[in-house]
């Protein structure tokens, strides 16, 4: 049977050199601990990070009393389990140290029934100080490692960046996004597990061959038993039925037992079909008992990355069941800080947000961690494919044997924990590393192999080897056979010589390009840097000001304040909002309109890159944007901020990410209209074509059958901007292309001839107006004359079925307001407490932001 399940609670922490016990949250962190019981200030408040950097520099000490019934007592084994120890950590069973951790990212295990006592029990678990423990490594290393994201100088350590050495969130050191707040804790589950005879410590379920007509697996059986026995293996699942006869030994073995299903329900990601899961469950029998038991859910399908030489290089994508998949989505970080804050339910909502914006992949970069499992589990049920990187970013590692043993015990234990998990289409082995040191190029990179000497730039780049090249594949391929495994992100192939470093000019692998923003490209570049896979661009925002609010009083509520200097960790961020604003923007009213148009700005950025990389379809097969969520409220790169609210580019991703989806785009004098299908249906229907002027006076109209065959990208009319206007005034015109389909309109889409900058608005009334009958849940959403990104916004916590749209005179829009709905990951219908709306016209004026 099962293991039986002790609880660890009523912990009590401390810093080690003093004497007050205070209350414990397990799982959690110091950080928390201590802003739970008052001894801190609220560390995303105004400048309070830069006050607490002394907390990661003390040692800390966690402990809690238990007791052991005699039932329990009784039992073979009594392990002790910490699924997170955050980072280093000596653990003590009534006084006697029993463990001892070193990576925030493995679990730990030891069997403590020689140790416990009848009575009180006590743990202690001590957490040494991160920067205490890897400074020493730095002197004895001899030389500094390069860590561009270490932010040492704000932690008190000059040039001193130990991230490296520290098998922990390297985000935690602080990044271009993030703080820096090293934490410590028991920042996962931890339990007593007691059990006797035998049990299952791992189900795996390998797909050999995936087919529509058959599934060919193998199920692995890991089997801990404490005494010889002979029992029967039993697997089921949906009604069918494998066993095998079996002599177990003391101590652990494998069972390998071949499993096939005919005419299997595919796993497929969204868009493609249905994500069907198939649930295993394994029982260990002895004389008809179930002495050991064991149930894992995955999904059967067939993944394959496929690089295959063309006229133009080589291509990058997905092959999901043989269908070649144009990957959709963003780069996911970790949702906060302080990770023992994420509840399921934010897991829940980042998700939901996820499929609600049509995306079908979200990519789990390398500087964060490997996730929690619900995130996995709500990945596999949403159709949601996963690019995972290891947790290696932006830095070089060191390569002695007791890192790299640690780094190997780390893949293992995360590739077991993951691999069953059909969302996961591919291991990476870091974020950027291979870009940033260039070895066989002198003129790339980032300039670090350049402060060494040739005899160390060897020994950094043999140690990176052992690490990308060595021991993650061999790990990915032990332990999660059939999965992809990738090097770096972004890489061109394994060549081993300067054709393997990417650039944004490649024609093969993956692509980061972030010419726009880092060097000020004009949004234009993103049509001319257009690679076969984009896994990294971005552009920056403001959250809305009701977040700001959060972090920053009124008097801070300017452009160049301390706090808004805090949190903005781009060195030069803010000043690149506002100069990009004044290149394509009016000049806002006051700082709140500065941060609505932000988020404007930052969709229209985003909207010209997905558009230019979709509109190369099959050339180009994945656009993936920077970034996803955000781990503290901040300016940043997201589409969601720190509290889950959807900004303007969230809601322009939900438009631009349609399965069936209409880009126009205008190079010189012609205007095209793509249609672009992520869909294994050919596509039947109309293409409407409509110019208005900013009155709602329809100026041109005409219609054309459209005929597109399934996965396609085709253009379906063109014409130059001299036909389509006539005579009419380009800044006071808006072209409306709509596909419709059997009556519906499956994609709407607006092109404007000039930048807004130049767009001749007036101020306009907009009404907004509840659809009887639907509970004050829906409205009508009209105006007088042209609104530009129309803003609804309300005080109830939730999103709008379209947000930030834009609006003709004589075409109203119906809305609905879905709120988060606790426990479950999906919006529903709701009525919100109060309604606002803005448009850019109300924003803007003369005056400059401060």
């Amino acid at each position: 049977m099962e293991p039986k399940v002790i609880d660890l609670k009523d912990w009590l922490f401390k810093a080690c050199d003093e004497g007050e016990w205070l209350t414990a949250q397990v799982p959690g962190c110091v950080h928390t601990d201590l802003f739970r019981s008052g001894k801190i200030p609220d560390p995303f408040y105004g400048t309070h990070e830069h006050d607490l950097q002394w907390i990661d520099k003390k040692d800390w000490e966690y402990e809690t009393v238990f007791s052991i019934s005699e039932e329990l007592g009784a039992e073979s084994r009594l392990e002790l389990v910490f699924d997170g120890l955050d980072t280093y950590a000596d653990v003590y069973v009534n006084g006697e140290l029993t463990l001892t951790a070193d990576n925030m990212f493995r679990r730990w295990r030891v069997d403590i029934k020689e140790r416990i006592v009848s009575g009180d029990n006590r743990i202690s678990v001590r957490f040494r100080s991160p920067i205490l423990e890897d400074l020493p490594k730095l002197e004895r290393l001899g030389y500094t490692l390069p860590a561009a994201n270490d932010q040492s100088v704000l932690g008190g350590l000059e040039d001193k960046k130990v991230s490296v050495f520290a098998r922990k969130a390297p985000y935690h050191y602080g990044w271009d996004w993030g703080p820096r707040f090293v934490t410590s804790g028991i920042w996962r589950p931890c339990r007593i597990e007691a059990w006797s005879g035998a049990r299952i410590s791992d189900l795996y379920i390998r797909q050999d061959e995936i087919s529509p007509e058959s599934a060919q697996l193998t199920a692995i059986v890991t089997i801990e038993s404490v005494e010889a026995l002979d029992a029967e293996l039993t697997l089921t699942s949906e009604g069918l039925h494998w066993d095998t006869e079996m002599s177990l030994n003391p101590g652990t073995q494998i069972i390998e037992l071949p499993v096939s299903i005919t005419n299997p329900k595919l796993w497929w990601s969204r868009g493609l079909g249905e994500p069907n899961l198939y649930t295993f469950h394994a029982s260990l029998k002895q004389k008809e008992s179930i002495v050991a038991s064991a149930s894992v859910r995955t999904g059967l399908r067939s993944v394959k990355l496929i690089r295959d030489a063309d006229e133009t290089g080589t291509s990058f994508y997905f092959e999901l069941n043989g269908i070649p998949v144009y990957a959709k989505g963003a780069n996911h970080i970790p949702n906060d800080s302080f990770l023992p804050e994420v509840s399921d339910e934010r897991y829940r909502h980042e998700i939901s947000s996820a499929a609600e914006a049509n995306m079908n992949m979200l990519r789990v970069w390398g500087g964060g961690i490997y996730e929690a499992d619900i995130f996995y589990e709500l990945c596999d049920e949403y159709g949601l494919m996963v690019w995972q990187d290891f947790m290696f970013a932006c830095s070089m590692y060191p390569g002695d044997k007791l890192f790299l043993a640690n780094v190997q015990q780390e893949a293992e234990d995360n590739l077991t924990r993951l691999r069953n998990h059909p969302s996961i289409v591919l291991w990476c082995g870091n974020n950027e590393i291979d870009l940033a040191w260039a070895h066989y190029n002198e003129n790339a990179g980032w300039g670090w192999k350049r402060q060494y000497s040739a005899e160390l730039r060897e020994k950094i780049w043999a140690d990176y080897e052992a690490i990308f090249h060595k021991i993650l594949p061999e790990a990915v391929a032990r332990f999660a056979p059939v999965a992809e495994y990738w090097p770096s992100s972004p890489l061109v192939s394994l060549s081993r010589d300067e054709n393997q470093h990417a650039n944004p000019r490649r024609t093969s692998g993956d692509i980061h390009y972030w010419g726009v923003w880092h060097n000020k490209e004009p949004f234009d570049n993103y049509n001319v840097y257009v690679g076969r896979f984009m896994s990294e661009y971005g552009f920056q925002s403001f959250p809305e000001p009701k977040t700001v609010k959060t972090y920053a009083d009124e008097e801070s509520m300017t452009l160049e304040s301390n706090i808004m200097l805090a949190h903005q960790k781009h060195g030069s961020g803010n000043q690149l909002i506002k100069s990009y604003m004044d290149m394509y923007t009016k000049e806002p009213r006051d700082f709140e309109s500065f941060l609505y148009m932000s988020q404007l700005q930052q969709a229209e950025a985003m909207k010209t890159a997905i558009e230019a990389h979709r509109s190369r379809k099959p050339y180009c097969m994945g656009t993936l944007y920077w970034q996803m969520n955000d781990c503290w409220p901040v300016a940043s790169w997201s589409g969601i901020d720190y509290f889950g609210r959807w900004k303007a580019l969230h809601y322009l991703v939900k438009r631009s990410f349609r399965d069936v989806s209409l880009v126009i785009t205008q190079k010189g004098d012609t205007v095209s209209v793509h249609l672009i299908s992520n869909v294994s249906l050919p596509f039947q229907g109309t293409l409407h074509l409509r110019l208005f002027n900013f009155t709602g006076d329809k100026l041109q109209e005409f219609s054309l059958p459209v005929q597109a065959e399934a996965q396609a990208s085709v253009i379906l009319y063109q014409s130059s901007s001299v036909e389509l206007l006539g005579n009419h005034d380009p800044a006071a015109v808006v072209l409306l292309a709509e596909l419709v389909q059997a009556g519906a309109t499956t994609d709407s889409k607006e092109h404007y001839f000039v930048r807004d900058k130049d767009l001749k608005l007036c101020a306009p009334t907009v009404t907004v107006t509840e659809v009887p009958g639907k509970g004050g849940t829906t409205f009508n959403v009209a105006c007088n004359s042209f609104a530009r990104q129309v803003w609804l916004s309300t005080e109830t916590e939730g999103i709008f079925s379209d947000n930030f749209f834009d609006l003709i005179p004589g075409l109203p829009k119906m809305v609905s307001f879905l709120q988060r709905s606790p426990g479950e990951a999906r919006f529903l219908p709701s009525s919100p407490e109060t309604l606002s709306v803005r448009s850019l016209a109300d924003c803007v004026q003369t005056e400059s932001i401060r």
